[in-house]
């Protein structure tokens, strides 16, 4: 199978928190991570297109991000979220989580 993702993606675990844009918030974990979005394990998975914003701590760093995003894929135990513009400190960080190990 061809993997047609734009930007690759990364192992990543962390817990988060994300809002839609009706100010509900849940909780979830990410599985991975790219400069194009996330996958977010969670047992409240928002519906196909809803606009969010996830909240989480990247390693080594204190302060956490917000990150807006539209759910692209949702289904029984998480979602996938495509991110919208990033800012230069974001883009910063997931690229950096992202880089092959040389």
């Amino acid at each position: 199978m061809t993997d047609l993702r734009r930007y690759p993606r990364a192992p990543f675990v962390s817990d988060l928190t994300f809002q839609t844009s009706e100010g509900a918030e849940y909780s979830g974990r990410a599985r991975d991570i790219s400069l194009g979005g996330m996958f977010i394990t969670t047992d409240e998975a928002a519906p196909f297109g809803t606009s969010v914003t996830v909240t989480v701590t990247l390693p080594d760093e204190r302060t956490q991000l917000r990150l807006r995003a539209i759910v692209r894929w949702s289904g029984i135990g998480g979602m996938g979220v495509q991110f919208g513009a990033l800012g230069a400190v974001e883009t910063h960080h997931i690229t950096e989580l992202t880089r092959p190990p040389q």
